[in-house]
């Protein structure tokens, strides 16, 4: 294993490297390494590593989206209220839709099939999204008009909606009725989310400031690791009570760092920002290493020209849906263009479940995976390298 990952760390880094001195983004190496030393290349990475590789991908993620959360300012969030709303589900619907509508012409599947390939496409990827949100806040670009932020909030609430609308059409699939309960369970994942994480928040606020009180104050470095351990704990207590309580671990996660960065004084929630940056930096390396390693590059050769259109057809409907959502607010055409691009990169989500459909042997699992694969393969440095070349042209660098 120890093997495995000094493997994973200095290919992701020197493909990384070499990728950034040709004027690409960072990621589009990172993922290629994984490609290569992955199962369905050159093969060197150990199972157990593969194993485990769901929980690396997700302990990475968190680690980014503590950072967002110690990043957010809750009053610019406020401010953003109802286009963030809407983008946590707007966009992934009219995709969903474009793939029920066209797939079945150019993919030869039934309109079911067609939904289950919407539901495991439709999912923006917080992994490409996020660290480049938290990027613009910090550098102030865009902050003005919030859209950062307003990016930020309805990435992180898409996928929540995106994977209740997987599991439905899924069993849907497999025979089974629809449950209205689950499209109920969606307000109720994201707000008990937001609500429990807000408390714990508070609650680990609370408790920094009374070992301050007395004399007993918690070094940075260890309020981080406590900070990682809750977060942890919070995405357990997800897996533990899905089948009873509908409840977003990952929303819970941002909520909590949030209110942790209102109750600690600046310069404390300054310094555990900075801790959380420099612990993404090996958690970059190791998130993207491992999408990389789960893309099976041989799905990409069945998937051909009809795959590659239908995925650009979804895309462009998906970005008609974003625009939708900004209408009436104050962005002007610039922001507006800027958004689109940014809700463009698919990765994360498409990795963990592109798959399940093949598992489940459904008649779609075949084409389902080969077009999941070949939409990271499009749309992950598609997104990234748009993101990382536009936003300097598009957006307002406010001081």
């Amino acid at each position: 294993m120890l093997t495995s990952l000094a493997f994973i760390f200095l290919t992701g880094l020197m493909a990384a490297s070499i990728f950034q001195r040709l004027g690409l983004p960072r990621i589009i190496g990172m993922l290629a390494a994984g490609v290569i030393i992955g199962p369905y290349a050159f093969h060197i990475l150990d199972p157990s590593i593969l194993g485990i590789s769901a929980d690396l991908r997700q302990m990475a993620l968190i680690i980014i989206l503590l950072k967002a959360g110690l990043t957010l300012n809750l009053s610019d969030l406020k401010k953003v209220g109802r286009p963030a709303v809407l983008m946590s589900f707007l966009p992934a619907c009219l995709e969903v839709i474009a793939y029920f509508l066209f797939a079945p012409q150019l993919l030869g599947i039934s309109k079911m099939d067609a939904a289950v390939m919407g539901a495991v496409m439709s999912a923006v990827s917080p992994a490409v999204v996020v660290p480049r949100m938290v990027h613009l806040i910090e550098t102030t670009y865009g902050t003005n008009h919030c859209v950062p932020q307003l990016i930020l909030a309805g990435a992180s609430c898409d996928d929540v909606f995106v994977i209740v609308l997987f599991s439905t059409f899924t069993a849907m699939a497999q025979g089974a009725s629809t449950n209205i309960t689950d499209f109920i369970n969606i307000p109720i994942s994201i707000l008990l989310g937001i609500l429990l994480g807000a408390a714990v928040g508070w609650l680990l606020g609370l408790f920094f400031e009374c070992a301050h009180a007395r004399q007993h104050s918690i070094r940075s470095s260890l309020k981080t690791i406590i900070i990682l351990s809750v977060s942890f704990l919070l995405i357990a207590l997800e897996t533990q009570i899905k089948n009873r309580i509908a409840f977003s671990g990952l929303l819970a996660v941002i909520s909590m760092a949030s209110v942790l960065q209102i109750k600690c004084p600046p310069f404390v929630s300054q310094r555990l920002s900075a801790k959380f940056g420099k612990l993404w930096i090996g958690a970059e390396v190791l998130l993207f290493v491992l999408v990389g390693t789960a893309v099976d590059i041989r799905y990409t050769l069945n998937a051909g020209i009809p795959a590659a259109s239908m995925i650009f057809i979804a895309l462009l409907i998906r970005s008609c849906g974003v625009f939708l959502c900004l209408i009436g607010t104050q962005l002007n055409r610039k922001e507006r263009f800027f958004c689109i691009i940014s809700y463009l990169p698919k990765a994360t989500v498409q990795a963990a479940i592109g798959a399940v459909p093949l598992s489940l042997g459904l008649p779609c699992g075949q084409i389902v995976l080969s077009v999941a694969v070949l939409a990271i393969i499009i749309t992950a440095p598609l997104g990234a390298f748009g993101i990382d070349h536009s936003y300097s042209v598009l957006l307002t660098h406010d001081v």
